[in-house]
């Protein structure tokens, strides 16, 4: 990054060879000393793919959601199987376009460590790979190309999603930190004032008390509040920064079509995987996905264009196959019911 860092080792002695690393916090950094061979954020990157294992499994190929993938119930991280590879098909039986194992779905770490026991620390939340890829894939695509499109709309978006929704409640929080600062510092004079009068007897030692437990508390208060809406008030001033490192990011891409292993370095913050459920029959999932920068970005809705022929004669084909299942469903009910209440009315 073009910077010098000294102080790094200590030898306790002149007279001794042994050398000590320091600390990080020790080291003295001289910034711009000379022309730096990365940028900043690369090097960032570079450091994150470093601390996150990523190991090489049976399959010859290592997983880049590592560290990425959670459960939305118990917050653990998700376990990757795959199958093994078949070695009597063409590379090992991988799909040639996705390179993915018929048998590749990641699901939560805690049920997979306690299936086998009589109560589960947690259910399943299996999800495909490939399904997983997909939803990745999109939100980058559609956010990146949202957000170059329309980078007003989408600026004015990442700051409706902030703790603060707009520029007049951060002036107001800057009005109340510094009359909190203001207050503060009054306090100091009335305790210093309180001390005085105490030390030349003109107060008891119990009103002394009183009042000084008095100023330590409000004091106490002010002080936690300062720093919480300091914190808020960061958060937003940040807000215009986080836009354009993502700007600048989508921009490196123009090509959307496959989804690498340096997209996801670059793009993915967290995935949150929640519980299957079926809605009208349909098994449905909700998947979080926070980017980089700007976290869990929510697109616009767009009106959806009128369903084409073929779409409509599937999914009435589905409809009807759905009625077929719940009649059939109920003639060997009402059989199984039928032959229960023979074998009672025998019994009796």
């Amino acid at each position: 990054m073009g910077h010098t860092v000294n102080f790094r080792t200590v030898k306790e002695s002149y007279k001794s060879k042994q050398v000590t690393k320091r600390p990080q916090e020790d080291w003295v950094i001289i910034e711009n000393t000379h022309e730096a061979i990365v940028d900043p954020e690369t090097w960032k990157l570079a450091q994150y793919t470093r601390r996150t294992v990523h190991r090489v499994d049976k399959t010859g190929i290592a997983n880049p959601f590592t560290g990425l993938v959670f459960c939305a119930d118990c917050g653990a991280k998700m376990y990757n199987h795959r199958g093994k590879p078949n070695l009597d098909k063409p590379d090992g039986g991988r799909n040639p376009e996705t390179g993915l194992y018929p048998r590749d779905y990641y699901d939560c770490s805690t049920y997979s460590l306690t299936m086998n026991r009589v109560e589960n620390g947690c259910k399943g939340h299996y999800i495909a790979t490939g399904a997983l890829r997909m939803m990745v894939l999109d939100a980058i695509r559609l956010t990146s190309q949202y957000a170059i499109a329309h980078p007003e709309e989408f600026s004015q978006k990442v700051r409706e999603a902030s703790e603060i929704k707009q520029s007049k409640a951060a002036r107001e929080m800057k009005r109340k930190i510094t009359q909190a600062k203001k207050r503060s510092t009054e306090l100091d004079g009335l305790i210093k004032k309180l001390y005085e009068s105490y030390a030349l007897g003109m107060i008891t030692e119990s009103r002394f008390t009183l009042l000084l437990g008095g100023y330590e508390k409000e004091q106490m208060e002010i002080n936690a509040l300062i720093e919480t809406e300091q914190a808020q008030l960061d958060s937003y001033e940040a807000d215009s920064e986080k836009v354009s490192q993502f700007m600048a990011l989508a921009k490196k891409y123009t090509d959307f079509s496959e989804l690498t292993p340096q997209m996801i370095y670059e793009f993915v913050e967290k995935i949150i995987v929640h519980a299957p459920e079926k809605i009208d029959g349909e098994r449905t999932q909700e998947v979080e996905i926070q980017l980089k920068y700007i976290g869990s970005f929510d697109l616009p809705e767009s009106p959806l264009p009128d369903p084409a022929p073929e779409e409509i004669a599937a999914e009435e084909k589905k409809q009807r196959r759905r009625e077929t299942n719940r009649l059939y469903y109920e003639k060997r009910k009402g059989q199984g019911q039928a032959a229960q209440k023979n074998e009672e009315e025998k019994s009796a």
